[in-house]
């Protein structure tokens, strides 16, 4: 009776490992694809001139998110978000084109976070506290990578938690005692 108890054991743990594998692999890419279903939109007048404070920041941005759209025009901007499907957006947003653009896309449930993007922060501090997508007034990108970091950290870490296979299908592969250890290994991943 010990051998086949120790059997099933084993057959078990074995079952264990394949529904364990399968969905590591899955979660990997599944984190993948959601770390690309973020898209930074950056909306300026200027930002299509090759100058060398435009491609500084180009490189930051893409450190950060692999998909960057350049907007020289709020019209532009709306139409391409209108159009877009299936991805979260940030915008970066100049100050010069931020309050004619909030007022037209805030309410968009695709657009996760807004940036402002300027050199006067002074001037826009009073009108970007009316909405709640705006993240703040930046006169340097380095704040606004942070933030792009943990708005996509937060997604993957959302993500690998959505991953886990479902606790049905693991239990009938479980014995108590691996159901036990598997709880205590939950706990400490979130």
């Amino acid at each position: 009776m010990g051998e086949k108890h120790s059997k099933l054991k084993i057959f078990a743990s074995k079952k264990n490992s394949v529904v364990t594998s399968s969905t590591s692999s899955l979660a990997i890419r599944q984190r993948r694809r959601m770390s690309q279903n973020y898209l930074v939109i950056w909306v300026d007048g200027s930002v299509d001139q090759p100058n060398q404070d435009n491609q500084h920041t180009l490189e930051q941005l893409r450190s950060v998110v692999k998909e960057i759209k350049l907007c020289t025009t709020s019209t532009q901007c709306i139409e391409f978000l209108k159009n877009m499907n299936g991805k979260k957006a940030l915008v970066i947003s100049s100050g010069a084109l931020g309050q004619h653009l909030v007022l037209q896309i805030h309410d968009m449930p695709h657009v996760d976070a807004i940036y402002i993007f300027c050199g006067d922060e002074s001037r826009h501090k009073s009108w970007v506290k009316k909405w709640s997508k705006i993240q703040g007034v930046f006169t340097s990108i380095a704040p606004i990578c942070d933030s792009l970091r943990k708005i996509t950290g937060q997604c993957n870490h959302n993500v690998l938690l959505m991953s886990v296979a479902p606790q049905r299908v693991i239990s009938t592969a479980l014995s108590p005692s691996d159901e036990q250890n598997l709880e205590q290994s939950e706990s400490s991943f979130t």
